[in-house]
């Protein structure tokens, strides 16, 4: 069996550029015992991986997560049609041992399987837990999230409106804030590109939120990061998930996070990174997915995004998250 994948030719230096990856094909190995052989549904292009880069070497394929079907088996508990999630990368075929693998469980009727990858794989999990675990959401508080538009960032408002709270979110295009306030039912939402400074954006936090926010779910990092401290409640809690506007920076001395010392102590302020991977780990019963499930079930959540089509657009999917040019979940189907 042939495979082809996307490896790495050279280290990213700022933003991604088509001649620092490459597709290869290679002969796969025959199987152990305890070993699948999958074949690729579809291809999860996410931030993290640009971070995820920054560890690999020349020759590595692209790190990610997939969801495929199991062509060939030598592992009982994998037969032959099984519908799994694995990180083997950005590759059509694989084989994996057993205990890297993850059946995808059954979903209602009409649930594309791509939501294994979306709202009902990592990406949702993430916003679930970062809100209501992280973030320890209560019914009425006041939430504010950006990159509010993105695949995570849309699961998190539509979780904090079913909790019962006031949901504020910001986007690159007003297209997307139109999006957030129509279809997903954000009470707030603002382009944060057409705010000229600090001070503008300060004093629009100001106005739509104006008892303050208790939750703020971080997307984004840089400057703005401490203007939204500053606009936070007393015990307020930040579920710090990621800061995609510092992932292609090159310049080590430019702060990410500017100092936020005096709002943190003033107000008793806990901020938490954490990630959907180690959470998802504890949760032995798959509790959160089943909630997320349940919810999907009755048309509770609604779950936008962009498919590109074709094993050879991964890169251009890739490269599309740092332009902010799809709603949702970005998915390669093959």
């Amino acid at each position: 069996m042939k495979a082809k994948q996307w490896v790495l030719k050279k280290q990213f230096q700022g933003n991604p550029k088509s001649s620092d990856v490459g597709i290869k094909e290679i002969s796969l190995p025959n199987l152990k015992n305890g070993e699948v052989m999958i074949e690729c549904l579809a291809i999860s292009v996410d931030p993290y991986q640009r971070l995820f880069v920054k560890n690999a070497k020349p020759g590595d394929v692209m790190y990610g997560e997939q969801v495929a079907k199991v062509i060939e088996s030598k592992n009982a508990d994998y037969p032959v049609g099984t519908h799994v999630t694995t990180f083997a990368g950005w590759t059509t075929h694989a084989v994996v041992p057993g205990d890297k693998l993850v059946k995808v469980p059954e979903y209602p009727p009409d649930v594309p399987i791509g939501l294994a990858l979306g709202l009902l794989g990592m990406t949702g999990l993430t916003a679930y837990y970062g809100l209501l675990k992280v973030g320890e959401l209560k019914e009425g508080e006041t939430v504010y999230v950006n990159a509010a538009a993105g695949a995570v960032g849309t699961v998190v408002g539509q979780l904090a409106k079913l909790k019962g709270c006031k949901v504020i979110g910001s986007a690159g295009s007003d297209d997307k804030v139109k999006y957030l306030k129509t279809e997903l039912g954000f009470d707030e939402a603002f382009n944060y590109k057409t705010i000229p400074d600090m001070p503008t954006f300060e004093q629009t936090l100001k106005r739509l939120a104006p008892k303050g926010i208790d939750v703020f779910f971080e997307n984004v990092g840089g400057l703005a990061f401490r203007a939204v401290l500053d606009q936070m409640n007393v015990d307020g809690r930040v579920a710090l998930c990621g800061a995609i506007s510092s992932y292609n920076s090159t310049d080590k001395f430019t702060p990410s996070i500017p100092s936020i010392g005096e709002p943190m102590t003033m107000k008793g302020l806990r901020i938490t990174g954490f990630t959907g991977w180690a959470y998802s780990a504890k949760d032995k019963n798959n509790d959160a997915l089943k909630e997320m499930i349940k919810w999907v079930q009755e048309d509770k959540l609604k779950y936008p995004g962009h498919n590109f089509k074709g094993f050879e657009n991964c890169f251009k999917a890739f490269l599309s998250l740092f332009t902010g040019d799809n709603i949702g979940k970005v998915l390669v189907t093959i």
